[in-house]
């Protein structure tokens, strides 16, 4: 896509981000669901997230799973869907972190990342009970759907930002 996009600069046009005319598509940093994450899914959460951010800076994938600090599946080439699911396999107990997040160098006008229905049925059937997302760098689709759905079916969705993280990280270094 690159490519083309330089193409297209050479004739004077120019891509922008969608998001840079609908910001209002990223979700905001908070607890999205009624329920919030248990003290083992925060850990869960913080762990998944270094994770994930690591295997964005490889350019490897967006999306790791993680139950009791232990990596069930990280995403590559497959997408999350498959990763989740390969997730959902690998842990028949169910009750496992999905921890979603924006490469560090994530070109926010395309492929961003982005949750929604579909998403929520996804981790349904596979057993998880926490989506953990980056905030104001995640698309979400259909928030009422969304939630309620994931209310309906006790999925806890919460939406951090990186600084949030960072400090975390910093404060367990130390």
């Amino acid at each position: 896509l690159l490519a083309v996009v330089d193409e297209f600069n050479r004739d004077g046009i120019e891509i922008v981000s969608a998001l840079d005319y609908c910001p209002e598509l990223l979700v905001k940093s908070g607890h999205l669901t009624r329920r919030k994450p248990t003290q083992s899914e925060l850990r869960d959460i913080e762990f998944g997230w270094t994770l994930a951010k690591e295997m964005g800076r490889l350019d490897v994938g967006q999306t790791v799973v993680v139950k009791h600090l232990a990596v069930l599946a990280v995403e590559a080439i497959e997408g999350t869907d498959r990763c989740i699911q390969r997730a959902g396999e690998l842990c028949p107990s169910r009750g496992f972190t999905v921890v979603k997040v924006a490469k560090p160098q994530q070109d926010m006008r395309f492929d961003v990342p982005t949750i929604g229905p579909d998403t929520i049925h996804t981790l349904h059937r596979t057993g998880a009970s926490v989506l953990a997302v980056e905030a104001d760098k995640t698309i979400l689709l259909d928030r009422e759907e969304t939630v309620r759905l994931a209310d309906q079916h006790g999925i806890c969705i919460v939406a951090v930002h990186a600084a949030e993280m960072a400090a975390t990280e910093s404060r367990q270094a130390g």
